[in-house]
């Protein structure tokens, strides 16, 4: 129905139009044709011709389009048009810089104009009535990938309309306008297409005339048929837009399309076309023509010759493989048709196994023109490192036709057991080509902190093949490391923290520990009584912190035994220092239910 669902009063909520002024104050840009910058081959569109450096091109279009702004009855029928017939002009140029970026100016300027007075509720509204200019364009695009006329051309730019267009005739919307933008062009064979996506900025976020305006969504297309040499390009564009903040509602999203022929000669370039807007979609015009000229110097195009022949595509009848120019077309610029030997061993290639390398003649026809290569592994004996056994093809002289070897250790992957890594020879199959691992942990020696004790694999080149910091092993909480404390207090070091959160990892993961005795001791130096004080403030920091990372107090009991249980003599620094420590002991001596008599300690 024609854009009966767009401005009856049906649909217009009332709220909408008592929200307005009760007189008009303003108006705002109505017309949405947007011109493509000039040197493009469409009217909307951009076919992204960024050649030359400091190339001008400068041109006119013709705009003329009929009921901008109309409201209709409910059935369909004809009310008014507020914005009735519109004539503009739009004054261009554009200037290609150094054959990638492209500046360009565009100038809308309503020649004519009319409208009929009309009454929105009750806001009265008035037309535009004589010449305006509209919002000067500015815009900048730079060439990011391909070329004109390629297969695929990508770019990126923006456009800022500046507030010189006079609101009260709909011609300027009042506000800086910006749309930054993705386009795409290229030609596939003689059919040529063009894409652009933008989001525009705009100054406006008002109501007006029944209208909302705000930023919007925009975006277009078009795909053309290039003919007559090349010279006319014929098809559809379609460009639309929709307000953001109510994105694809078809109230607020025009759709508009026409059907354009383009003529280019000598640099010049003439345009017309036709079409409107598409369905029941406010701000589309009932119709528009369009009528286009421009100019800008001509680049001398280059006549195609892919296979590089000498005969042009046009003549050419195997235009993608070299050939010789011919008096007949069907011929011209094909191969010459004759008995082939390409790799010129003299085995002609109808019989030749291996057209392209030189071989000797056999009578079996899968070698025949093949060179000598008595492993058949395909590597002629010429090139093979190992003529007498079947290997695989390597960049490596040296190793090129012998048996794969990833490692390069000298033992032929079939028989390495690590064929990714360099190892050595030994007779048990399952270490053979293997890095040499002396605590049989899998990390080598060569990298293995602790080669001796077999460990696991850590990121810290000091730790790596290193015993677990923490492990549950014989009713216990093994610790490969001592808990640090400030010396003479229970104040546990940030040394120890990555200790302690091994610790706190166990007892998260093992939520079947219901208790743990946590011990502390000490060396014999100093008074008894301190020592057992001290060992007892260290179990309970211990278990203090374990309680503040999240573990339930009540799995947990602390007992200082101060230089009571030594484990090493307290004659020597090194047992006094092991003396000092903080154990945990797990209550039934394993992970089970918890239940039983305490490890003894």
């Amino acid at each position: 129905m024609k854009r009966a669902l767009v401005f009856s009063f049906v649909v217009l909520p009332l709220a909408l139009v008592a929200s307005q002024a009760s007189a008009q104050t303003t108006g705002y840009a109505v017309n949405r044709f947007d011109p493509a910058e000039k040197g493009s081959d469409w009217f909307s569109n951009e076919s992204l011709d960024l050649r030359g450096k400091l190339r001008p091109a400068l041109g006119l279009v013709g705009d003329y389009s009929t009921n901008n702004i109309a409201y209709y009855n409910y059935d369909g029928s004809h009310q008014a048009a507020l914005v009735g017939k519109q004539f503009f002009m739009h004054i261009g140029a554009s200037l290609t810089i150094a054959d990638r970026l492209r500046l360009g100016v565009s100038l809308p300027v309503a020649l004519y104009q009319n409208g009929q007075n009309y009454t929105l509720g009750t806001t009265p509204l008035t037309p535009p009535s004589k010449a305006a200019i509209g919002d000067l364009r500015l815009g900048a695009d730079v060439r990011l990938v391909g070329e004109y006329k390629d297969a695929f051309t990508m770019a990126i730019g923006a456009q800022v309309h500046l507030p010189t267009g006079v609101e009260s005739q709909y011609t300027g919307d009042g506000k800086v306008d910006v749309q930054p933008r993705l386009l795409i062009a290229g030609d596939l064979a003689d059919v040529a297409y063009a894409a652009k996506i933008g989001f525009e900025f705009r100054g406006r976020d008002d109501v007006f005339a029944g209208t909302q305006l705000g930023n919007n969504l925009t975006g277009s297309v078009a795909l053309g048929l290039r003919a007559v040499d090349r010279h006319l390009l014929i098809g559809p564009e379609f460009f639309a837009s929709t307000l953001a903040s109510q994105a694809f509602n078809h109230l607020v999203t025009p759709v508009e399309g026409l059907l354009g022929a383009h003529y280019f000669v000598d640099g010049w370039r003439f345009g017309l076309g036709a079409g409107g807007g598409i369905g029941d979609i406010y701000s589309s015009p009932s119709f528009r023509l369009l009528m286009g000229i421009e100019w800008s110097p001509a680049i001398e195009e280059k006549p195609a010759d892919r296979d590089g022949d000498g005969v042009l595509d046009k003549d050419d009848a195997c235009p993608d493989v070299a050939g010789v120019a011919t008096d007949d077309p069907k011929t011209n610029g094909c191969p010459v048709a004759k008995p082939s030997d390409r790799d010129g061993d003299g085995i002609l290639d109808a019989d030749d196994a291996c057209p392209d390398v030189p071989g000797v003649k056999t009578d079996d026809p899968k070698t025949n023109g093949c060179p000598a290569d008595k492993d058949g592994d395909g590597i002629p004996d010429a090139q093979d490192a190992c003529p007498d056994v079947p290997g695989v093809k390597t960049d490596d002289p040296k190793t090129n036709g012998c048996p794969a070897d990833k490692d390069g250790d000298g033992i032929p992957d079939a028989q390495d057991a690590c064929p990714d890594v360099p190892g050595v020879k030994t007779d048990n199959p399952k270490t053979n080509g293997c890095p040499p691992d002396r605590d049989g942990d899998g990390i080598p020696d060569s990298v293995d902190a602790c080669p001796d004790k077999p460990g696991i694999a850590s990121d810290d080149p000091k730790k790596n093949g290193c015993p677990a910091l923490a492990a549950i092993s014989n009713g216990m909480i093994k610790i490969s490391e001592q808990v640090q404390f400030k010396t003479g207090s229970a104040t546990i070091l940030p040394a120890s923290t990555n200790l302690m959160n091994a610790v706190l990892g166990i007892m998260k993961e093992h939520p079947e520990i219901k208790l743990v005795h946590i011990e502390g001791h000490t060396d014999n130096k100093g008074a008894a009584a301190a020592n057992k004080t001290l060992s007892q403030k260290r179990a309970a920091a211990v278990v203090g912190w374990l309680v503040m990372h999240g573990i339930d107090k009540s799995r947990m009991d602390a007992q200082g035994y101060g230089q009571e249980r030594p484990i090493d003599s307290n004659n020597t620094d090194e047992g006094r220092q092991n003396n000092r420590r903080v154990e945990f002991h797990i209550d039934g001596g394993g992970t089970g239910s918890g239940g039983g008599t305490t490890t003894p300690r």
